[in-house]
């Protein structure tokens, strides 16, 4: 960052992390009085005076989206006063890295930075994506994600952190410290309670006082102490008010108590009204002028708001570019991108973030003849699967196949054979089976002209058969007996289809319907448009018997292995939640299949989010690795042979199945009822809920497996001035250097009458031992862990009495425990 933009920010910043603090260490009263006292800084001389130079439509086209004329393939863009010198200013995606049209480090899911524990890390990454951002034109970052992952099903869950509100408020602060530090706006988002994409735009979210702010509050208000400048609003209702027009969320929270001084945007396309909107805090409309283009000229004309309103949303937007150096030339030149150095710390997250889940009798790491023996299996064993799908999607530089990794780690002199398994993009037709007239393998539409085509699908045995549709431009219609085999989704679900399935190796999009046919003639009617550019498009096709053949092939090449390494895939993307905890397609009867013959099998999951695994007694071993990010084959074949230890805890908990997690088996709570959804678990989310209703998960809060082994002992507990001081000591046990996360749980205070849980995460230490080293650890619980809020009296409560604390692996499995009077 520059001297110019430290300068500016340096108080800005500090005043918020002393907000934090004393919300954090102050007693409810004085709480409530800085609450009620603090106001943001006023705008700096040359903020003021461009507010008195610009025109009423000069200011509205600040204040809400446009089309950017150099069309950089970023999410949002709106346009700068240049007579002004105002520049414009272009809002880009970036979970995962920044998704533009040009290439970008892909980095692993955010969900697998998070399985790092690792603050220091998560700056790290924020770094990557801080300079590439700026480096790609942009002053911008959507990103990052910070609602807890509450649901299994929330599609995505890959994009955010954790279901623990003190680890994703630790994440989350030192990524935006990453980002900001290289000259890039960060962004918060979704400003509150958007745990899931089912109805989203329209779900009322009704949660109480205590839960809203221990629960899902906490990392938003870590974010602002770490000075971030923009948030979010959400589209779902919070407590019968949208998001994006609470006064409550916008201004009594965000601005009055927690000391925000960045602007609020909307989601795309979240806005519903122009002034309940701007008065209750919301600065920015995206990614158009709906409400704050035409409509709230005229509302400030016909008096039906002040102008005032306008300038204080200008101002808060000014302000920021100020502090930026956009506004006087003072920012540092964009810098060049380094690929390199974005691949070196995509490679470090993923690999940090491998959590081994199994590993039965050392199956892993793959030494002897399992390594020099091996069958790989699966669709993403051969394909990488880079990231989700919908905003998270990045152009990445590279993305290796897993399969060649492990065959170059492997070496020379091994057998590396592969079988696919699970066909995702289909089979040519069988030959004759469409009357003439088609090539379904590549059939040419000119540019400009429309190709029609009637003819006669003949089937020769009943069969469920998948459809698979490729194409480069506009989706063809397939008609099959009268019906639309394709239809053309509604919003965001026609773009949002998945981050793997729904394009080609080849880069076609790709759409799929299943259904049963009958022997004998089908009625196919195609309709396809060549566009301005032409197009080609395949019609593929899976059926019972082409699976059955992929599932044979896979079964033989397990048997003739030593070892088997199968690659698991669930494609999760924003705007679509998953109907299942169970892997998608039929990869269940595939595992079943081929640790039938071969139990040395490991399963690899690139999936989103928790899975349920009725297959998990057969195999070897399995190993999450989430979304990994364009370095994701080089970390995966580095874990498996060993090269180094998996790094990663889960940040949620894994249930058994569908019918035993906090959401399973109430509608009010998931997905919600007649537009209502109801958080009445409370503070009892994540691991807080198994431990309330005694519910054993298939893997706890925390779990993972190491190489080696670790011991934990004298175990020492004393309050300080500000918090818990928990010492006690690490050591590796094993034969080689290992990673471990020992976490500590605090306990209930018995003198608050309030909900609390039976044990909160209270702190966490990520360390690296080798072979028999010891380590005496300190870990700090801070009081606001130690605290819980008092809906009567507004405010934090410290939980007094005698506390206590557990140190363990995971949030099932405690190591050590004590006891301290607070």
């Amino acid at each position: 960052m520059s001297d110019t933009v430290s300068r500016r920010s340096v108080l800005r910043l500090l005043s918020g992390a002393t907000a934090v603090a004393l919300a954090a260490t102050a007693g409810p009263p004085s709480l409530a009085h800085a609450a009620a006292t603090r106001r943001p800084p006023a705008a700096g001389p040359r903020v003021e005076g461009l507010l008195t130079k610009l025109t009423l439509d000069e200011k509205l086209s600040l204040l809400h989206g446009a089309t950017d004329p150099k069309a950089l393939g970023q999410a949002g863009y709106v346009p700068g006063v240049e007579r002004l010198g105002i520049p414009p200013l272009r809002l880009a995606d970036g979970p995962a890295g920044v998704r533009v049209k040009q290439h970008a480090t892909a980095l692993p899911a955010p969900v697998l930075l998070a399985a790092a524990f690792d603050p220091g890390l998560a700056r790290r990454y924020g770094q990557v994506i801080g300079r590439e951002g700026r480096a790609l034109g942009q002053d911008v970052l959507l990103s990052p994600m910070v609602n807890l992952i509450r649901t299994p099903y929330a599609g995505r869950n890959f994009e955010t952190f954790s279901e623990d509100p003190l680890l994703s408020a630790d994440l989350v602060a030192e990524e935006i410290k990453g980002i900001q530090g290289e000259g890039l706006i960060a962004t918060v988002k979704h400003y509150a309670m958007n745990n899931q994409e089912k109805d989203r735009d329209s779900i009322d979210v009704r949660v109480d006082e205590q839960t809203l702010n221990e629960v899902e509050l906490r990392a938003f208000e870590a974010a602002v102490g770490a000075g971030a400048r923009a948030v979010m609003g959400a589209y779902n209702k919070v407590n019968g008010t949208y998001a994006c027009e609470s006064k409550e969320l916008l201004t009594g929270i965000l601005r009055d108590r927690w000391g925000f001084e960045g602007w609020v945007m909307t989601d795309w396309h979240a806005a519903h009204s122009t002034v309940a909107s701007l008065t209750a805090g919301l600065d920015m409309e995206m990614p158009n002028g709906k409400y704050f283009g035409a409509a709230l000229k005229t509302a400030v004309q016909n008096r039906s708001v002040s102008e005032e309103y306008v300038d204080r949303a200008v101002r808060r937007i000014l302000t920021t570019m100020d502090d930026f150096g956009m506004l006087d030339g003072s920012a540092p030149p964009r810098p060049a991108r380094n690929p390199s150095a974005g691949a070196a710390v995509a490679l470090e997250v993923a690999k940090a973030g491998a959590t081994l889940l199994r590993n039965r009798n050392g199956m892993l790491p793959l030494t002897g003849e399992a390594a020099r023996s091996i069958a790989v299996v699966g669709p993403t064993g051969s394909l990488p699967f880079v990231s989700g799908g919908g905003s998270a999607h990045v152009v990445p530089d590279h993305a290796e196949r897993p399969l060649d990794a492990i065959k170059s780690r492997a070496g020379q002199g091994a057998q590396v054979s592969y079988a696919l398994g699970e066909d995702l993009f289909g089979r040519p037709l069988p030959e004759n089976a469409l009357t003439e007239g088609i090539d379904s393998e590549g059939q040419q539409v000119a540019a400009g002209k429309t190709w029609t085509y009637k003819g006669t699908l003949t089937v020769e045995d009943d069969d469920e058969w998948t459809f698979v549709v490729h194409y480069s431009g506009t989706r063809p219609k397939v008609l099959l007996d009268g019906v639309d085999l394709f239809p053309v989704a509604t919003g965001l679900a026609e773009y949002f289809a998945g981050g793997l399935v729904s394009a080609a190796p080849d880069g076609l999009a790709v759409r799929r319907r299943t259904l049963g046919l009958t022997a004998g003639e089908h009625r196919v009617e195609i309709t396809a448009k060549g566009g301005a550019q032409g197009q080609t498009f395949r019609l593929r096709h899976v059926t019972g018997a082409t699976r059955a053949q992929d599932v044979a092939e896979a079964v033989k090449a397990a048997r003739a292995a030593e070892s088997v390494v199968l690659f698991a895939y669930e494609d999760a993307t924003e705007n679509q939640d998953r109907a299942t905890l169970a892997l998608p397609g039929h990869q269940v009867g595939l595992i079943e299949a081929v640790t039938a013959v071969n139990p040395r099998t490991t399963v690899v999951l690139n999936t989103s989010s928790s899975t349920s695994m009725p297959w998990l007694e057969r195999t070897a071993a399995v190993l999450q690795m989430y979304y990994p990010g364009q370095e994701g084959a080089a970390a995966t074949a580095a874990v498996l042979f060993g090269d180094c230890d998996p790094g990663g805890r889960l940040t949620q908990t894994f249930p058994a199945d569908d019918d035993h997690h906090p959401v399973a088996g109430d509608t009010r709570r998931y997905p919600g009822v007649n537009g209502v959804e109801e958080y009445s678990e409370g503070v009892h989310v994540g691991h807080r809920w198994y431990d309330a209703e005694n519910v054993r998960p298939l893997f706890p809060f925390g779990h993972g497996l190491s190489y080696t082994s670790f011991v934990y002992e004298g175990l020492g507990v004393q309050r300080t001035g500000d918090g818990l001081e928990v010492v006690f000591t690490v050591r590796n046990t094993g034969r080689r250097a290992g990673v471990d996360i020992p976490q500590v749980y605090v306990g209930p205070s018995p003198d608050l009458q309030v909900d609390q849980a039976a044990r909160v995460l209270g702190g966490y230490q990520r360390l690296t031992l080798t072979a028999g080293e010891s380590r005496r650890v300190t870990v700090r619980v801070e009081e606001r862990t130690l605290s819980s809020w008092n809906a009567e009296r507004h405010g934090w409560v410290l939980g007094t009495g005698r506390r206590t604390v557990w140190v363990g692996v995971s949030a099932g499995e405690p190591r050590l425990s004590g006891s301290v009077q607070v």
